[in-house]
């Protein structure tokens, strides 16, 4: 496998639909072992269901932790593991881990594997570190934003704290991403921020959007009440894993005819600001 980073250039014939599964988690700490059985376990219980994508949250295999536990040979490894499930369940993989890139760099990095058939994993480096927990002393951060085509949706992936800064995610109506995906560690302590944001996105970029958030709590004693939000470009909830801070599967599906028509009735992209930064 050759993981790259960037997105295709021209849209492939679009579905009707596509259809999600989004697993909010309790992450164990620091456990990629445990953490990879217990969603083997959540896998096979979807396994005879039609699915397009499987998002997981951000660093699956550990929490919101670090260093990275993951060697080259380590992440190689998570990556089989990400891909034998895509071919599979026939859906692509979405998640972040920490991880070293190339050039023994620290990332947290967002991987989006699709089955082998349907191209080459691709990869998106948080751009935001959380400067109050300290991630930008234990990480470097990526430099370009990154979309991905698949199955006739476009698609832009984000990692959590990337969700408070909007000018990164501009939607343009040149070349409109159609989907953005934050896969998260967000906290308890700001849940509300985090529901607000997540539709706010979708809302000022005429997309769905869908935050995966983790569950329970971390080594480090905070909390996470899930709140793992799939938000229609109106920003009406398709589904809703609440707040009770437990394990939940959302699921929706997701209709490119229904987003082409609300841009159509209301060219808002065609008026925003360009996007300056990269």
């Amino acid at each position: 496998m050759r993981p790259s980073s960037g997105c295709a250039t021209s849209r492939q014939t679009m579905p009707t639909e596509l259809h999600i599964v989004g697993l909010q988690s309790d992450l164990h700490w620091r456990d990629p072992d445990a953490n990879l059985n217990q969603f083997n376990a959540a896998f096979a219980s979807i396994e005879a269901e039609d699915i397009d994508m499987v998002i997981l949250p951000e660093m699956f295999t550990t929490g919101f932790s670090w260093p990275p536990l993951h060697p080259q040979n380590g992440q190689d490894a998570v990556l089989v593991w990400m891909q034998t499930w895509a071919n599979r369940l026939q859906a692509a993989i979405v998640g972040s881990t920490g991880c070293h890139d190339s050039e023994g760099h620290p990332k947290n990095r967002c991987w989006f594997v699709p089955p082998t058939a349907e191209g080459s994993p691709k990869f998106y480096d948080k751009r935001h570190l959380f400067t109050l927990a300290g991630e930008h002393r234990h990480f470097k951060a990526g430099e370009n934003r990154v979309e991905v085509e698949f199955r006739g949706f476009r698609i832009l992936l984000q990692v959590c704290y990337d969700l408070r800064f909007p000018v990164f995610v501009r939607n343009h109506n040149d070349t409109p991403y159609d989907l953005a995906i934050y896969v998260a560690n967000w906290p308890e302590a700001r849940a509300a921020a985090w529901r607000t944001l997540l539709q706010a996105r979708a809302i000022e970029n005429q997309c769905f959007v869908i935050g995966l958030n983790r569950s329970g709590q971390d080594g480090n004693g905070h909390r996470y009440s899930g709140d793992s939000l799939i938000v229609d470009s109106s920003g009406d909830l398709l589904a809703d894993a609440g707040s009770t801070g437990q394990p939940y599967a959302i699921q929706a599906s997701l209709s490119m005819q229904d987003l082409l028509a609300f841009r159509e009735k209301l060219p808002f992209l065609q008026d925003a600001d360009r996007r300056k930064s990269n």
